[in-house]
Order: C-alpha cells, then sequence, then structure tokens
C-alpha cells in the first residue's frame, strides 16, 4: 500500500462562544489521520472565518493553532490504557467596523487541522456567532444593604435605535465567593437604574457585576419565508428569523458582605384576656405573627402600676401567643411584645395592651 498522507481527520466538535468582542473557540485537537492511523506529528490548526452561512472552504485565516502536545493519561478512576483527548482553543477578536456592518449577520467558523506539509482533509463542523456590536458595561456601581436584601444602582446610557432589530438589556449577575457559583438574577431595561436582590443570605460574601446584551433579530436567510400567523390573527416573526442574545465585557464587580443588622418588624395586634372567673387567674396574649423568614421568636414585656416595664419570658416564645400567670389581685398590667431574628436582632416593642385582674371574692 502507498504509504500515508497522515492527514487528520477533520474535528467534528467545534464550539464557538461570543462575549463582548472576541469569540471562543474550543474543539479536540485529532489523534487518529483518514486511514485510521495515529497522528505521531501533528502540524499546526488553521481558524478560519466567513459571513456566508456555510464555508466550502476557508475564505479568511484568522490565526493558527501551534500543533498540541501529545494526549496525556487518564485520571486515576479510567482505565490504565485510556488517555485524554487533548483540547485545543483559539481566540478570535472581532473588528469594530465589521460588527457594525453586518449587525444583523452572522460569522462562520471552522478549523483546518494540518499534517506538516500544511495539507488538510478538509474543514471541521461549523460554528456560527452573532455579529451585532455590544455595548460597554455600565459604571458607577453602587451596593448597598437593606433590610430586605441587597439594592444595586448604576448610571444607564442611552442605548442607538439604529438598525431596527437591535435591542440592550442589563443583565445582573450574582457570584457566591464561598462557592464559587454564579447565577444570572435578571434581565432589566434601565428604568432609573435600580435592582433590589432579595434572594441572599445572610451573613455571606457576594458579587455583583453587570453586562449590557445584545439581542438581534437575525435573517437566516432561508428561502421561502413565510410569515406564520399568531393566535389572536396578528402576523408573528418570520421562520426566517431568528434572536440571538450577544453578552458585552463584564463591569468590574462589587463586592458585600451580608451583615445583617436589621430587626424583624414589630409585631401588631397585641390583645390582653383574663382567664374569668371561677378559674386560676391567668391572662392570655395574642398578636399576629411576624411573616420575617429569619424569625426566631418573640419576647414578653409586662409592667404594672408605677412599676418598670420587665421581661417575663426566660425563653424566646416560639409562637405569636402566651400565657402570664404571675398575677396579683386587683392589678392592671400593661403588656408589650418584641420580635427577635435568628442573630439575635430585636425589633422594638409593640403598642401596648392591658388587662386588669379582678380582686379576690
Amino acid at each position: 500500500m502507498p504509504p500515508s498522507l497522515a492527514l487528520p481527520k477533520p474535528p467534528s466538535d467545534l464550539r464557538a462562544v461570543r462575549k463582548g468582542s472576541k469569540v471562543y473557540l474550543f474543539w479536540t485537537v485529532p489523534s487518529s489521520t483518514t486511514d485510521r492511523q495515529n497522528v505521531r506529528r501533528p502540524g499546526p490548526t488553521r481558524v478560519c472565518r466567513s459571513l456566508t452561512a456555510l464555508m466550502s472552504q476557508c475564505d479568511t485565516p484568522v490565526g493558527n493553532v501551534p500543533p498540541v502536545a501529545s494526549a496525556g493519561k487518564a485520571p486515576s478512576q479510567a482505565k490504565p490504557s485510556q488517555t485524554l483527548k487533548p483540547q485545543s482553543e483559539f481566540v478570535d477578536t472581532l473588528p469594530a467596523d465589521l460588527q457594525e456592518r453586518n449587525a444583523l449577520g452572522t460569522a462562520t467558523y471552522a478549523v483546518e487541522a494540518m499534517n506538516l506539509h500544511a495539507r488538510s482533509a478538509g474543514l471541521s463542523n461549523q460554528a456560527q456567532v452573532a455579529l451585532a456590536p455590544t455595548m460597554p458595561p455600565p459604571a458607577h456601581i453602587r451596593v448597598q444593604m437593606i433590610s430586605d436584601g441587597v439594592v444595586l444602582t448604576w448610571d444607564c446610557e442611552t442605548f442607538p435605535k439604529e438598525p431596527a432589530g437591535l435591542g440592550y438589556v442589563y443583565r445582573i449577575y450574582r457570584r457566591s465567593t464561598d462557592t464559587g457559583t454564579e447565577v444570572k438574577l435578571s434581565d432589566q431595561v434601565c428604568s432609573g437604574g435600580r435592582f433590589e436582590d432579595r434572594t441572599i443570605e445572610w451573613e455571606k460574601p457576594y458579587e455583583y457585576l453587570i453586562t449590557v446584551v445584545t439581542s438581534a433579530r437575525l435573517d437566516r436567510g432561508v428561502p421561502p419565508c413565510p410569515a406564520k400567523r399568531s393566535d389572536d390573527g396578528g402576523v408573528s416573526i418570520s421562520d426566517c428569523t431568528q434572536v440571538a442574545e450577544i453578552e458585552g465585557d463584564d463591569s468590574s464587580v462589587e463586592k458585600v458582605f451580608t451583615k445583617d443588622i436589621y430587626p424583624p418588624g414589630v409585631p401588631t395586634g397585641l390583645q390582653a384576656v383574663f382567664s374569668g372567673p371561677g378559674q386560676t387567674p391567668f391572662i392570655d396574649l395574642l398578636w399576629a405573627p411576624d411573616t420575617d423568614s429569619d424569625l426566631a421568636g418573640y419576647n414578653v414585656y409586662r409592667r404594672a402600676g408605677g412599676t418598670q416595664r420587665a421581661k417575663i419570658n426566660h425563653v424566646l416564645v416560639k409562637t405569636p401567643a402566651y400565657r402570664d400567670a404571675d398575677l396579683a389581685p386587683g392589678k392592671t398590667y400593661w403588656y408589650s411584645v418584641s420580635a427577635v431574628d435568628l442573630r439575635g436582632n430585636e425589633s422594638a416593642r409593640s403598642e401596648e395592651a392591658s388587662e386588669a385582674v379582678p380582686e379576690t371574692p
């Protein structure tokens, strides 16, 4: 048989992710040739970009990736004969004029794995990204603690209205420095530049950042393009359009520690009711339950005549009710209650409720 041409198999798992003006490409480096031999002396990989939906050859080379070192050993839990498939990546920066001239268009990427003689077996699978321009992140982000959570404020920008088909929103992210996890909190159309995060956990460190997301209604250019009718008889977006989202660059990171110094709400609706004649004397207290999620319990306060107000419960009262049996005949008692959270923050006392104990017959 003739000698092998040593042409690496074209990659089949190319992925493209855009962030701001940068496109991040990832793929698995071929480990075998088109004639099922191992790639022993790999060549560079050519990165290609095109403005056509389907690339038949490398239109515009935007870079070359040097040969990747041989595959490493698999993790210890894998089979001894198994090897890791080496991964490769490339970052392409989109020129600003390319984005502006093709705001509703797409760019197609492919890679071409070559041998040492710069020959290849063809292009990889192809991946597309939207070319819509992105906006810079907001400046002057401010983070403030409130009793319900964290408030973010920022300076809103006036975004361009042209071309039609582009839209912009502010996307807010929160990162937990304890676990490293990042969650998307909200997409906001700026109407004052304010967002309240009420999903925090207290006594935790967090980081916040904001990015501007561009939404672009892209023309896929696949005729025919009949417009679908919506349920109410109107005309909806054509089958030949799709909406792409492109995140811009991230803002600076704002850090905050959610120190809880905020007491629960003040209890309301306190009532005091004497037990009635013919029973062991006691006064029942009832009030509306506090709805704070971090409520630990209640304290009950009492005063009588010219005495000072004093707390009469030894441990926190867990339910919005209390029975006072330490009474003296012929006295009138004034009661108030407060709410306490899990970190010991105590609210102000409620309005007082009073009840008289009759003289002993």
